[in-house]
């Protein structure tokens, strides 16, 4: 992962404690998984945004969300400019990291077996995102 400081929103670790709940301190800030299924966000699908638990980016909206079937919240494409990526090769496999690009918070992973039009599956941890529901005008 990028240095700390290559992000727009930095905080100490016991600043990063102090605002987040334990679990979203693992996934986030140490490169956690939850358990598959634990996740009230993967049956989410009312209108809305799905922003960063750790700063409140924007990420992805219910229109790219899917149901994977994984048990991890789902989506074929993030907004514009919302995440950033990085090799993970751990747990002795490679694969392609997703992370908040305003304060770096780890996200989960994307994989090439998603839907149609990207072919992508960005399967994020539940804890690392809010739902923002959408407002009527």
């Amino acid at each position: 992962m990028a240095q700390q400081a290559d992000f727009e929103v930095t905080k100490t670790e016991d600043e990063w404690r102090s605002m987040l709940t334990p679990e979203q301190f693992k996934v986030l800030r140490q490169h956690g998984t939850e358990r598959a299924g634990t996740s009230p966000l993967d049956k989410v699908y009312e209108p809305g945004t799905f922003a960063c638990a750790g700063c409140g980016l924007p990420l992805f909206t219910d229109e790219t969300k899917f149901n994977s079937g994984t048990g991890w919240p789902s989506f074929f494409a993030p907004l514009d400019d919302a995440i950033a990526t990085t090799v993970d090769r751990a747990l002795f496999m490679t694969r392609t990291e997703v992370h908040c690009s305003r304060c770096g918070g780890h996200l989960g992973h994307v994989f090439n077996d998603g839907p149609a039009p990207t072919g992508l599956r960005y399967c994020m941890n539940g804890v690392s995102l809010q739902f923002v529901p959408k407002q009527d005008a």
